[in-house]
């Protein structure tokens, strides 16, 4: 009996240490978490959206929304900052370099001056120094799901992605007719009326190198079965980002991490703003001569005047329908707020990139690529191990 009550005392104790490990939960986080979605495996690039107003995190893939849970973000004294951001740092255990060594379990860092997410006490308003707070579960749950590079969105108020099509958004460039780049022999033998002007394949055998030089292989190609088809070369690299500044006046290209190159582009009535979109490279259609792409548009960073809200919507009349408003017309009232597709579309519409530009961006441009448009110029938290971060306050 002793022994067994030794060991009640002992289990209550191990309970006591973990509930006193376990962060508080306020009910308005409880009641978010309860409302988690069925899991589901994502499909596509994923983008996270935390809405300081809403003290939530919203986790979507290519299909829509896959998760969502609440959290607890920065005091007016240590606001959390909002812009565009991405993951550039994991770590399962990791504590505070500038908080006396705070823990802070599955931390998953967005810049490096000290903002993360994390696991941490929610208790239904914001009161964090600038990170975001995480339930216990959905700190894990995010953890597995997220890679380096993933995508960080934060907001004043909810946005969520939604579907969008445009003229200059990229589309990847056509691969070339290997067949043409064979020699006329090689050519001949491989490519019958029947086949309707493609390579017909034989087997999955792999030529050898040599072998492979000696029927004239296409540079970047791959020879299958007895030279019987020229696949391009898979392209292992990161995604690329594009940035498009109207402070700047130009264009910037990253690959992952590296600068590639940047451009010179003509904005449209340079002092309208543009707002801050981010579009995304969702997925390739089924032939791949087009892309699937979607945008999250911040809310406006501050209220519009009246009187730029009717320039903003001038602008837009004029390139949409090439024509101007008449002189003398009567005044009428500034024109409803749009909508975040529309301010998207209507910042596209004024944007023009040289072609060149143009060109080497559509030849790397692949799922998960996305392009940024902002009036802000580029933070200066991005770094050489970061991707762009533009802050929008």
């Amino acid at each position: 009996m002793l022994a067994g009550g030794m060991a009640l005392v002992v289990l209550a104790l191990s309970f006591d240490h973990a509930d006193a490990r376990r962060p508080a939960v306020g009910a308005k986080a409880a009641a978010e978490s309860q409302k988690r979605q069925p899991e589901r495996v994502p499909k596509g690039p994923l983008q996270i959206v935390i809405s300081i107003a809403d003290q939530r995190i919203s986790v979507y893939d290519a299909a829509g929304l896959l998760a969502r849970s609440a959290v607890s973000t920065g005091v007016p004294g240590h606001p959390t900052p909002m812009g565009v951001f991405t993951v550039i740092q994991k770590q399962r255990w990791h504590r505070s370099n500038l908080y006396s060594a705070a823990p802070m379990p599955y931390m998953q860092r967005i810049t490096w001056s000290g903002v993360a997410m994390h696991e941490g006490v929610l208790p239904g308003h914001p009161a964090s120094h600038g990170c975001i707070r995480l339930t216990g579960d959905f700190a894990v749950r995010l953890w597995h799901l997220t890679k380096l590079g993933v995508r960080v969105i934060i907001a004043r108020s909810d946005v969520a992605p939604v579907e969008i099509a445009h003229g200059r958004l990229f589309a990847p460039k056509p691969m070339p007719d290997v067949s043409a780049m064979l020699p006329e022999p090689l050519k001949t033998a491989l490519v019958g009326p029947e086949a309707g002007g493609i390579i017909k394949a034989v087997d999955s055998t792999l030529v050898e190198p040599s072998n492979a030089a000696a029927v004239g292989k296409p540079e970047g190609a791959a020879i299958v079965g007895d030279g019987a088809k020229v696949l391009p070369k898979p392209r292992k690299m990161p995604p690329i980002s594009v940035f498009i500044s109207r402070k700047q006046g130009k264009l910037l290209v990253r690959e992952g991490y590296t600068p590639l190159f940047e451009s010179p582009v003509t904005i449209a009535n340079p002092d309208v703003p543009l707002g801050t979109h981010v579009f995304t490279a969702v997925e390739f259609n089924t032939d791949a001569t087009a892309m699937r792409w979607t945008v999250v548009s911040l809310p406006r960073e501050m209220p519009v005047k009246p009187e730029l809200r009717k320039a903003e919507a001038k602008v837009t009349a004029a390139l949409e329908t090439k024509r101007t408003s008449r002189k003398g017309a009567v005044a009428k009232p500034p024109p409803p707020e749009p909508s975040s597709i529309e301010r998207a579309r209507a910042a596209l519409d004024r944007i023009e990139i040289p072609k060149e530009a143009r060109d080497r961006i559509s030849e790397l441009v692949s799922p998960a690529s996305s392009v940024i448009v902002s009036d802000h110029e580029l933070s200066e938290e991005t770094d050489d191990d970061t991707d762009f971060i533009v802050l929008v306050h």
